[in-house]
Order: C-alpha cells, then sequence, then structure tokens
C-alpha cells in the first residue's frame, strides 16, 4: 500500500526527502484514512477509543 500510493508516485531524490514522503503518508493512513474494516473509522479512532476504554474500566 505505501509503495503503491507513496513512494512510486514522488520522486525520492535524497534519504530525507523518502523520510518525509513516508512520515507524510504514514500519518494520512492513521489520521485520516477511513478503513471498511474499522466500519469507516480511522486507526486512531479505534486506538484511542480502546485506550479510553481500557482506563475507564
Amino acid at each position: 500500500m505505501l509503495k503503491q500510493e507513496a513512494i512510486y508516485l514522488h520522486e525520492m531524490t535524497d534519504g530525507f526527502r523518502a523520510n518525509q514522503i513516508i512520515d507524510e503518508w504514514m500519518t494520512f493512513y492513521n489520521t485520516d484514512r477511513p478503513h471498511t474494516a474499522l466500519d469507516k473509522c480511522t486507526q486512531d479512532e479505534v486506538y484511542f477509543k480502546t485506550i479510553k476504554a481500557r482506563i475507564a474500566a
């Protein structure tokens, strides 16, 4: 997924640029992109909901 949506679409001129592209994509993937397997929620929403539920218990 990372390769098709980020790596192959951008020119990697050096390691710093590659790191920037990968960091931006990972942030998008975890915080902004809804996942059908997670009932249209983002990974962060599911993770933090679980953490809050464990703390409350």
